[in-house]
């Protein structure tokens, strides 16, 4: 019986060793040697070297200083990375309708009004959505520029900076990064009281 068995045994001991063990260190040590700072998180940090967020993860800011992402159902107060997901109300359900309206009128009241993108009253699945559209961001230059006593056409110009086109041309959409466009506008235009 031994000799029938020991076959089976050593087999699902080599691909145990090779599939679990092997190939995932292999793959994690390529990734790390190729790409460091996508195998490590994409992690952004401030000038004194301490991490205040990844590229790919957005973050809340409520101050009139900073560009707003969109909206999150992730946790109580959005943006909570241990309880990612989006709110699952269907397009009928009355909270996810009267949530939609309040944000909105708060939107009109801060940057003016007119049309709202879909991405400025409608959270992520994931709820942490790290970038808005282009034309969301269009809509917070003034309320940023006058906050920090800039010229809209300098908030223009850093967020033309970190908006990101199409992948390979055609893929995807153009997007603004929040955390980047954030940091790059302390940057250049600090505010004292403004906190991320």
């Amino acid at each position: 019986m031994w000799s029938h068995l020991r076959p089976a045994i050593v087999s699902m001991v080599f691909f145990t060793l090779l599939l679990g063990i092997a190939y995932p260190l292999g793959v994690t040590g390529l990734s790390q040697a190729m790409f460091p700072a996508q195998a490590g998180g994409s992690l952004i940090r401030n000038q004194a070297g301490e991490i205040i967020g990844s590229e790919w993860i957005g973050q809340i800011f409520k101050d009139d200083a900073y560009l707003r992402p969109r909206p999150s159902a992730a946790g109580k107060d959005g943006y909570d990375a241990a309880n990612s997901s989006g709110s699952n109300f269907g397009p009928l359900n009355e909270d996810l309708a009267t949530r939609i309206k309040t944000d909105a009128e708060a939107i009109r009241a801060a940057d003016g009004a007119g049309s709202l993108p879909a991405d400025a009253v409608q959270a992520s699945g994931s709820g942490l959505d790290p970038h808005i559209s282009p034309e969301n961001a269009a809509r917070q230059i003034e309320r940023i520029a006058r906050t920090r006593g800039a010229q809209p056409a300098q908030v223009a110009e850093i967020i033309a900076q970190n908006t990101q086109g199409y992948l390979l041309g055609f893929i995807g959409r153009p997007r603004v990064n929040v955390l980047t466009t954030n940091l790059a506008l302390d940057a250049r235009y600090p505010k004292a009281q403004a906190k991320p």
